[in-house]
């Protein structure tokens, strides 16, 4: 039987990540697989969907995730092996890939075969200005997509979603768009019941590579200060696209937390305890090409850092 795939996409820090936990949280009893492709040295992402690490993680309710490292074909042939098998896969992609290439990837005939593309998400921030619909990157998103999501709209002015709709109506793109609060979309629409397999599709012209985002890691064995912190990503952002992390602070010690700067918005949230023997700080800076060097972000980075005093 096969096994229909969903494929996540959307630009830096529009909210992929929470639409995949939203549908491994409501699973209702289907056995979904969840691929998350990282951006980055450190496997942030896979830690804040699953909490765990070591590649594979089995969930409570007969979810798996698991991150891609090295080839998608070769991911997709390990889940498809799998006892019990998968009955859907979600393919989170990273916030600069140009899905027409893991479409015409999703497109060889053996997987066609036994996962074949069913639906193509694009999460899209609604606070995006509509002037950004003209980066060629962002335009692929939305034109391979048959679903446009409109994302973190409880923090956009009220005529956002509109303004958004409008825009991505004037670039004739074909997809139903539908908000989602806090990541919630009708799985209805993402997993449709049907007894024939989903056609094959074009999936575009495929455009020059090009080389536009860096990430720049940055790790600490020590906690760090909080306010010390602020005034750091108050000199970073301005030269960010997206930073995520996960550290241990002085004023909580012995608790991590997870931090997310997104669109100009930093979020704090607590975490789980610390996993032995990994560093107390590790924080994933993505900018564009040449914008940051990492001796200034270690240069900052370096006074948040607090020195413990044993004696």
């Amino acid at each position: 039987m096969p096994v229909p795939v969903l494929l996540v996409t959307g630009f830096l820090g529009a909210g992929k990540t929470t639409v995949v936990n939203h549908l491994l949280a409501n699973a209702d009893g289907r056995r979904i697989a969840a691929i998350v492709n990282d951006f980055g040295a450190i496997n942030i992402d896979a830690e804040l969907i699953a909490g765990a690490s070591d590649g594979v993680v089995s969930l409570s309710n007969g979810c798996i995730c698991c991150s891609l490292e090295g080839d998608l074909l070769r991911t997709l042939s390990t889940l498809l092996r799998r006892d019990p098998r998968p009955e859907y896969i979600v393919i989170e992609t990273s916030g600069v890939a140009d899905p027409a290439d893991i479409v015409r990837n999703l497109m060889d005939p053996v997987i066609l075969r036994e996962a074949p593309l069913e639906t193509v998400l694009c999460v899209m921030d609604a606070a995006t200005p509509p002037s950004a619909l003209n980066d060629a990157l962002m335009r692929s998103q939305l034109r391979v997509a048959d679903i446009v999501a409109l994302s973190k709209l409880d923090l956009a002015d009220e005529g956002a979603g509109l303004r958004m709709r409008e825009a991505i109506r004037a670039q004739r793109v074909p997809a139903v768009v539908v908000d989602a609060k806090h990541g919630e979309i009708p799985s209805a629409l993402l997993f449709p019941v049907s007894d024939r397999p989903p056609a094959p599709r074009e999936p575009g012209p495929k455009r020059p590579s090009e080389e536009r985002f860096e990430t720049l890691s940055w790790t600490s064995d020590r906690p760090l200060s909080l306010p010390r912190l602020q005034q750091a990503i108050g000199k970073l952002a301005p030269k960010l696209a997206r930073a995520k992390g996960l550290f241990e602070t002085v004023e909580q010690p012995g608790r991590q937390m997870v931090f997310q700067l997104a669109g100009g918005r930093a979020t704090l949230a607590p975490g789980e305890a610390p996993a032995p023997g990994v560093p107390r700080a590790r924080i994933v800076f993505i900018a564009e090409l040449g914008v940051l060097t990492k001796a200034e972000i270690d240069g900052i980075m370096e006074t948040c850092v607090v020195v413990e005093d044993h004696s």
